[in-house]
């Protein structure tokens, strides 16, 4: 059986896992360990724990458990001291301060979950994301990242604060993986973060498995504003150290209304213009918008996305790329 890994956190995360679940293929998530926002954030600030809230978008993907488990990991409260906080977020929080070891918040929610296959932080030490842009500015984590929504000075470089080690668990993992998977999610807070631990990225640059970069459907304000399919190939591929493998890039048209909501925040979809310069046998371009309309849960302070992959158009895909 071919072992996927795949590379990332968030809602992207959660697409491509779901999409990837549905195909008969050894599983396993490496998750980025910098976020810093909303509940995730004070749930850090506060009791000084591993971020959970992209590990809980990864093992909720994976879930095969009821759909009552999973609606109770995906509930936010909209009132009281815990407004803001997501449920599934204040579970880990609770496990990591009662067990004597991170793998045993991972495999204790696994079971609850019931979770197909297997989510690996790619650190089990603490650190942020700091962010230095052409224009001389620093954000010394991911949170102030996120927030600098305004600025056009492109990101030229990121590093973590301080350096890490690696998790064992995702080392191993990507040794033994066939094919690697990057995306999608945001460039610089979902993807890159990972590439930055020492040891994983050593073993990206000489590993014998297949690296896949999906494409995000839409620029990020802030980090990738402005950016083509090709600036996003650049700057992964800088931190990666090397080639991908394919790319995966959507050609399908996103509804009106929903592109007006994202110019407000002066987001627009990511413009194909690999067809000049890249090899056609690593580029694959196909529809891949889920024209379902997603909205934000209750009480979540920060923005989302409303256009998403759809997960049955990339299984498919992807089963035709990795299951020939």
């Amino acid at each position: 059986m071919k072992k996927i890994t795949v590379f990332g956190g968030g809602t992207g995360s959660f697409v491509i896992l779901s999409a990837l679940k549905q195909l008969p293929v050894d599983l396993a998530a490496i998750v980025t360990m910098t976020d810093a926002g909303g509940s995730t954030g004070r749930l850090r600030d506060q009791l000084g724990v591993l971020p959970p809230g992209d590990l809980r978008q990864c093992l909720l993907a994976l879930s095969e458990a009821s759909l009552l488990w999973r609606r109770l990991f995906l509930y936010r409260f909209t009132s009281g001291d815990l407004r803001g906080h997501n449920f599934g977020n204040l579970f880990l929080t609770a496990l990591e301060k009662v067990t004597d070891n991170y793998q045993a918040v991972i495999d204790t929610a696994s079971y609850v979950l019931k979770v197909k296959g297997e989510v690996i932080p790619v650190t089990l030490e603490k650190t942020h994301l700091l962010a230095r842009y052409a224009d001389g500015t620093v954000k010394g984590n991911e949170a102030e990242i996120e927030a600098n929504t305004r600025t056009t000075s492109r990101i030229v470089g990121l590093e973590l604060n301080p350096t890490v080690q690696a998790n064992r668990r995702a080392i191993a993992r990507v040794k033994q993986s066939d094919w690697i998977i990057l995306g999608p999610g945001d460039l610089f807070t979902s993807i890159v973060p990972i590439l930055l631990v020492k040891e994983i990225n050593i073993l990206l640059r000489t590993t014998r498995a297949k690296i896949v970069y999906v494409m995000n459907l839409m620029t990020k304000s802030g980090q990738t504003t402005h950016y083509s399919a090709s600036d996003h190939l650049r700057d992964l591929e800088h931190y990666l150290g090397r080639p991908v493998d394919l790319v995966i890039v959507n050609r399908g048209k996103i509804q009106p209304d929903v592109l007006e909501w994202y110019l407000r925040w002066r987001e627009t979809p990511v413009s194909n213009d690999l067809a000049s310069g890249f090899p056609r046998q690593k580029r694959i371009s196909r529809d891949l918008v889920d024209r379902r309309k997603f909205q934000k849960e209750p009480g979540d302070v920060l923005s989302r996305s409303l256009v998403r992959h759809d997960k049955t158009k990339l299984s498919r895909l992807l089963k035709t790329v990795i299951l020939p």
